[in-house]
């Protein structure tokens, strides 16, 4: 599924990056960033609800390149000027995590593990 299909079907809003054509093929859900630079296998895509600048530097560590923040959390200036830094694209949805991984997984996208 491609990036501009996740975020029609999550109801996504881009606050850094663009929204293009990349084909996802997995993701990875967490709110502890610690979890996620423990991953051995590349992350295209990282959802989570921790809405500040340290989701967006451990994006960075783990070369993930697109994240979405769930629960309608407030996206700081701060993250955007971050993302946009570091050519992140960072999205937002009112949905839940866990619709968020849900709707991904229905539709296709495979968890890493």
């Amino acid at each position: 599924m491609n990036l501009k299909k996740i975020s029609q079907l999550i109801s996504a809003e881009l606050h850094a990056g663009s929204i293009n054509d990349q084909e996802i093929e997995f993701a990875f859900g967490s709110d502890l960033m610690s979890d996620v630079l423990t991953v051995e296998n590349s992350i295209p895509l990282l959802i989570t609800g921790l809405a500040n600048t340290q989701s967006i530097r451990t994006a960075e560590m783990a070369d993930i390149n697109t994240i979405i923040i769930a629960r309608g959390k407030k996206i700081t200036q701060g993250m955007m000027d971050l993302a946009n830094d570091s050519d992140i694209t960072l999205l937002s949805t009112s949905f839940s995590l866990f619709k968020v991984c849900g709707l991904l997984f229905q539709h296709g996208i495979k968890p890493l593990y």
